[in-house]
């Protein structure tokens, strides 16, 4: 189990013990090692049981039920409470902003015990019998449970990547000389997905092969069959001929949208039983669009007028934007953060630890920002020619001001303008809310716009253009956070982004030396909205990153 898997299992404990009213300060002991563990770079796997026992806030018996779940992938505590409690009590623990309390009223005062039911009495107003619940709570949850029901059975890519990778070299092992490639959304790098797909350019069986790898409930579909990895990720692999492997993948690899306007676009055109897929492009009279592009007609009529852009990668990256430390919810120091984004090659670090606001992160009161501009300084002198520049992550307050007065935010190299609190406002507020901020002389970047998390919140709802025309007013640039649960603008907001002249930064929200890994994951992302490197901010080096700061005007 990962740190974050194990880190969950703690999260869930806790939260199903406050629905049985338990000891409060076990409660708390299980939540604190949630917060805990998510943030370890070290994995748990490959420490000794006196290591986790001395990690800080864990102790002895929240060492042994690690342990436990490492040894045998369940937790013995936690057993005895899911034994007791409906799955779809359960299930409801689940969705975000929905908590124990309230679930234990609805279950015991209504005697809901499934999603269905529950969003059937919230149809039914039922709730407002209950205490607690006025029609705005009720509202919401109805978004919520509607949020989550269309969220079932998806899956982050980070989630399925290595083990998609894992399936596929093993493939390609075992099928020497055969053509075996990721195909459909996993090939696209879509932020969320529902199987891994993998494309075989043989007809012949395959049973051995599946067999072999682990691969079991398999079955077979009208053109592909499905199955289950050995970690329980659902999998689908199509088959087809070598003679017709270029059709087949540039069938699979399209969103539906994307093959409609293609074909639209070449009536009459036969494109089947073509080996290689870049066949089917010069067929068209078009430059070859990249797997990752082949989601919206857009790609097609830039391929026809501007051709296909030179898309970013990992390795244009130059500088890591927006990280944590110690200073605030980070859990390395600010040295080891520096010191490791210098080993991976990375020219500058944008410090942005938590604004004073956010008391729940230990954001920072001034006097601790000008204590951290002093060790900034210290270590630019140790660590030249890399750079530390000093930022912050402040929080955009409720009427759209910053969080912190004019003489604090002037000593600031780089503010990140975040919204972290009242995620419930309506479009209207909530845009101003935002272009105030952007407005705001300091502000550089626009952090993750809406909020979002996904497979488990919406995010603030906004007026996209109007946020981005607004940026392009003021030279601010917009975050594309690398997060995997983020990942946030959307990346189909950056061809308008593009267009407007706002640069995107890729942006790891790093909370650890490992979280820098991230910017993989938003490099991705940003791909799929045609970014380059030549619009996105991070991709300067760092005397241009200089000149872009100094760029400001107030």
């Amino acid at each position: 189990m990962s740190n974050k898997e194990i880190a969950k299992t703690f999260q869930f404990l806790g939260d199903i013990m406050e629905l049985y009213g338990e000891n409060p300060f076990k409660i708390r002991s299980y939540q604190n090692a949630y917060l805990t563990l998510r943030k370890l770079d070290r994995p748990l796997a490959e420490m000794e049981a006196t290591e986790i026992a001395a990690i800080k806030g864990v102790g002895q018996a929240i060492a042994e039920k690690i342990r436990e779940l490492l040894d045998t992938g369940k937790m013995s505590t936690l057993q005895q409470y899911l034994d007791k409690t409906p799955d779809g009590v359960q299930e409801m623990l689940r969705i975000k902003g929905f908590g124990p309390k309230k679930i234990k009223v609805i279950w015991e005062e209504m005697g809901i015990e499934t999603i269905g039911e529950l969003l059937y009495a919230v149809n039914e107003n039922r709730l407002l019998e209950l205490k607690g619940f006025g029609e705005k709570t009720q509202n919401e949850l109805r978004q919520q449970l509607q949020y989550f029901l269309k969220s079932r059975n998806q899956f982050h890519f980070a989630s399925l990547e290595a083990e998609g990778q894992d399936i596929l070299q093993k493939l390609q092992t075992a099928l020497p000389g055969v053509k075996v490639e990721f195909t459909g959304a996993f090939r696209r790098h879509a932020n969320i997905l529902e199987s891994i797909d993998i494309l075989v350019g043989s007809t012949a069986g395959l049973d051995a092969q599946l067999e072999a790898l682990g691969l079991q409930n398999w079955q077979v579909q009208a053109d592909h069959c499905s199955g289950s990895s050995s970690n329980e990720y659902p999998v689908r692999i199509f088959q087809c001929s070598a003679a017709d492997f270029g059709s087949k993948q540039f069938k699979y690899s399209a969103a539906p949208v994307f093959m409609q306007a293609f074909l639209e676009q070449n009536p009459g055109q036969d494109f089947r039983d073509i080996a290689e897929e870049t066949e089917i492009f010069k067929k068209a009279g078009l430059p070859f669009i990249p797997a990752e592009l082949r989601e919206e007609p857009w790609a097609i009529v830039q391929a026809k007028t501007t051709g296909v852009p030179t898309l970013l990668e990992t390795t244009d990256i130059k500088g890591v934007v927006h990280t944590h430390s110690t200073y605030s919810d980070g859990l390395n120091t600010l040295s080891e953060m520096a010191e490791y984004s210098k080993q991976l090659g990375y020219e500058y670090l944008v410090i942005s630890d938590h604004s004073k606001a956010a008391f729940y992160a230990n954001g920072l009161q001034p006097e601790r920002v000008l204590s951290q501009m002093e060790e900034i300084d210290a270590l630019n002198k140790t660590l030249a020619p890399f750079r530390i520049f000093k930022g912050i992550e402040c929080d955009i307050l409720n009427d759209g001001s910053l969080d912190y007065t004019e003489d604090i935010l002037a000593k600031f190299e780089v503010v990140i303008a975040s919204v972290h609190t009242n995620l419930r406002m309506d479009e209207a507020k909530a845009t101003q809310r935002v272009i105030k901020a952007v407005e705001n002389p300091y502000t550089r970047i626009l952090g993750h716009p809406t909020g979002r998390l996904l497979l488990s919140r919406q995010g603030y709802p906004l007026d996209h253009q109007k946020v981005i025309d607004a940026c392009a007013a003021n030279g601010v640039a917009i975050e594309l956070n690398a997060s995997p649960y983020r990942l946030d603008v959307d990346w189909t907001w950056i061809p308008y982004a593009l267009e407007k002249g706002v640069m995107i930064s890729i942006n790891p929200d790093a909370h650890s030396k490992q979280g820098i890994h991230d910017i993989h994951y938003g490099v991705l992302s940003a791909r799929k909205g045609g970014l380059t490197a030549a619009q996105c901010l991070n991709a300067k080096g760092v005397n241009n990153f200089v000149m872009w700061i100094e760029s400001r005007t107030q």
